[in-house]
């Protein structure tokens, strides 16, 4: 994830970033407030003392001024950084400590620093200078050296304790970025759990804050969309159970009655009927009703078989039957399978021969039904003179196998909402067919960890259908067995995989 989308990042370096312009500040204040207040004392008492010398010898002969001086730079107070110095009015020097010293350019009156020669060495130097009443000037200054050391361990200290500080801040933010990011990525882990139908799944509710209060605000959230959902899954799979043995009451009885009326006929012999009576030429309103009504109740029955395929795919009832199956089998198997109804809807159904078996962990017979279910939908929608593909693929993402066809297409904005049940475009009306074929693709893509891709073929439709790959690929069996089945398993079998 992108830093600049991430809010837990944000906040972490929001944080970090006050934190250090905390220190900064801090840092400034503790620096001028010791440096500082240790500059100013110094330049005041310099001032102090040159008012004090004025005021006391100003009119007094400089003898006086000198012997005060004097006992001033033996008193062993300061010693190490205290300057004097008295210069006549010629600027000769009279008495001080100073064997170089600033010339006449020097402001007098105010607090200066400058280079000068100390006891014979060289210092830097803060000084005030002062005109004498009776002619000459007295210079009173401190060395700069004690000064400059205590800013330099002052400074250094600091940088040690921002430095310090810094990492502190970093590590901080990386801790609060870490425990957000944990705390919302445990959200997401259930949400995509429960997105991937594990409508039982729930956020793990501990302590008492806000993500702790919004985890319990969540959990009776699902616990609710839990209740609704299985009371729609219910009435749907009831509706579904219930009607679908009444409607093959009503067949049968039906189809027992037009047999009776059928064989009733005197120009027809029973050995010249039909086993299928809805193939039986019209005979008058009752045959026809009949039949009409047979082949209602017919497509009704298979609506409510593909309804419950989605229900079983949805509740995951199927996973403990999982086991590696190959994929590109697959693929071949409905390829011959439906080769016949393309002939005769004009459609050319290939498979593209020499392909590497592609396996994934699922269900034999669910995976084959949604292959059935993406070919029939592009033999259907592609129409006459288009040409199928079914070729199926590993990638490092996972395995697919995909049903391409070059008809017409479909809208790029009409794309999303194929997979929706009873979904039906504008222009499919006309065409046989109930809108739940892509819909059982997408819940069995579902339920095995995987999904639906619908995509542009420019032209035509690509449907893929995208699965982790398998656990352990399986040692090699002979040709056309499917995984766990006898030698002897045909054409029967492939037809209750559809059903």
């Amino acid at each position: 994830m992108r830093l600049s989308r991430s809010i837990a990042a944000q906040l972490a370096l929001g944080n970090g970033a006050l934190l250090a312009m905390l220190i900064l500040i801090t840092s400034g204040v503790f620096y001028f407030g010791t440096v500082g207040v240790l500059d100013r004392s110094v330049d005041g008492k310099i001032v102090s003392i040159s008012n004090r010398l004025v005021k006391t010898y100003g009119n007094r002969p400089v003898a006086a001024l000198a012997r005060e001086i004097g006992e001033e730079l033996t008193d062993g107070i300061d010693s190490d950084t205290e300057i004097f110095l008295v210069t006549s009015p010629s600027g000769q020097p009279v008495v001080g400590n100073l064997s170089r010293w600033p010339g006449a350019g020097t402001p007098l009156g105010q607090l200066v620093n400058r280079e000068v020669i100390r006891d014979g060495r060289p210092s830097s130097a803060r000084l005030y200078v002062r005109a004498l009443p009776q002619g000459g000037l007295l210079y009173i200054g401190r060395d700069l050296s004690e000064q400059r050391s205590i800013r330099d361990l002052v400074l250094h200290a600091l940088e040690s304790a921002a430095a310090l500080s810094l990492v502190l801040v970093v590590a901080g933010a990386w801790l609060l970025h870490f425990q957000i990011e944990q705390r919302i990525g445990a959200i997401r882990r259930t949400a995509s759990e429960i997105e991937g139908g594990n409508l039982q799944r729930r956020i793990d509710v501990s302590g008492g804050d806000e993500f702790a209060r919004l985890g319990v605000d969540i959990n009776r959230m699902l616990d609710r969309i839990e209740q609704l959902m299985s009371g729609v899954r219910d009435v749907s799979n009831a509706i579904a159970h219930d009607l679908r043995t009444p409607l093959g009451r009503v067949r049968a009885g039906l189809d027992e009655a037009l047999r009776r009326h059928q064989s009733a006929l005197p120009s027809a012999s029973p050995a010249q009927l039909p086993a299928n009576p809805a193939q039986l030429p019209a005979s008058g309103e009752l045959t026809s009703a009949a039949r009409a009504a047979i082949e209602g109740i017919d497509d009704l029955i298979v609506v409510f078989n593909k309804l419950l395929q989605i229900a079983e795919a949805e509740s995951g009832m199927r996973t403990q039957s999982f086991a590696p199956v190959d994929l590109t089998l697959i693929g071949r198997d409905m390829v011959e399978l439906y080769d016949a109804a393309a002939e005769e809807a004009g459609v050319r159904l290939t498979a593209p021969p020499g392909q590497l078996p592609v396996w994934t962990d699922g269900d034999h017979d669910l995976i084959a039904g949604a292959v059935a279910s993406m070919i029939d939908n592009a033999i259907k929608y592609a129409g006459p003179g288009a040409d199928v593909e079914v070729s199926a693929w590993s990638a490092p993402q996972g395995v697919c196998i995909s049903v391409r066809d070059n008809g017409p297409g479909v809208p790029a904005a009409e794309l999303p909402r194929l997979t929706e049940r009873f979904y039906r475009m504008d222009r499919s009306r006309n065409q046989p067919g109930n809108g739940l074929g892509l819909a059982i693709v997408s819940a069995t893509a579902a339920l095995h960890g995987g999904r639906l891709q619908l995509s542009d073929a420019s032209p035509g439709l690509r449907a893929s259908m995208w699965l982790p790959h398998a656990a352990s690929v399986p040692a090699a069996r002979p040709p056309g067995q499917r995984l766990g089945e006898p030698q002897s398993a045909g054409t029967e079998d492939s037809g209750a995989v559809l059903a």
